[in-house]
């Protein structure tokens, strides 16, 4: 016996620019175990209310057979934010849909070296990383690590981790100043979702604004048109 797991499906509409001010609009489309999220096209979509409840939506990502979600970042930078946070909580790796010549990427003999470096790296600064918390423990009370989403390697959207500093006090401008607040960011290049040396990692907003360019879609995303399984399909 099979359950819907989205509680009311509304009449189809037509997805087109005039719903382009409700961010809970977007076109989504199924391949091979990926859910892709795209900006909104001219393809006849149920409307699905789970899109505007952060809760639904975890949800139905949790009980779906979903894999992976593939997002545009032409949908913005708020869009890609409620997203991530989503399949954060549903335990669902997310990636940005993005042109392979801007994929961040790092060969697996470079990524033990970065590895290597950074554990060196983390020993020799353990001290000083002390210090910083016990200082900020006095002169700023409170959460000492902020988790702030980043692109990493082919696209792929993780937590970086940074001290949580109040760049209004002489503490935290300090810290700014000689970029001390990114010292906890060595625990990422361990676990392996940046790199020590090479490109820096995107921001959410960098990566809207790189993807803005024109771009011609490679081989493999025109290919790839052909196995998508759009939401209206009689097959779901």
């Amino acid at each position: 016996m099979t359950t819907s797991i989205i509680p009311t499906l509304e009449n189809l509409y037509d997805v087109t620019q005039e719903h382009q001010d409700n961010r809970g609009y977007c076109t989504l489309q199924w391949r091979r175990g990926k859910l892709l999220v795209k900006p909104l096209g001219r393809v006849k979509q149920p409307y699905l209310p789970s899109l505007n409840s952060k809760r639904s939506l975890v949800k139905c990502l949790q009980h779906s057979p979903v894999s992976l979600v593939s997002i545009d970042p032409k949908l913005g930078e708020t869009l890609l934010r409620f997203w991530a946070d989503a399949c954060e909580e549903a335990e669902k790796p997310i990636f940005l849909s993005i042109r392979a010549s801007k994929k961040l990427s790092n060969q697996p003999f470079g990524r033990l070296i970065d590895w290597i470096a950074a554990f060196v790296l983390l020993l020799l600064v353990s001290p000083v990383v002390l210090g910083l918390v016990v200082l900020m423990q006095v002169y700023s009370p409170g959460s000492l690590f902020c988790r702030e989403w980043r692109v990493g390697e082919r696209g792929k959207l993780f937590r970086a981790i940074r001290f949580r500093t109040q760049n209004t006090t002489l503490l935290g401008r300090w810290m700014g100043k000689y970029s001390l607040d990114n010292l906890p960011q060595l625990f990422n290049v361990l676990r392996g979702d940046m790199n020590l040396t090479g490109s820096r990692c995107w921001t959410l907003e960098d990566a809207v604004q790189l993807n803005k360019l024109p771009e011609i879609k490679a081989s493999w995303e025109v290919e790839a048109q052909s196995h998508l399984l759009h939401l209206d399909s009689q097959t779901l």
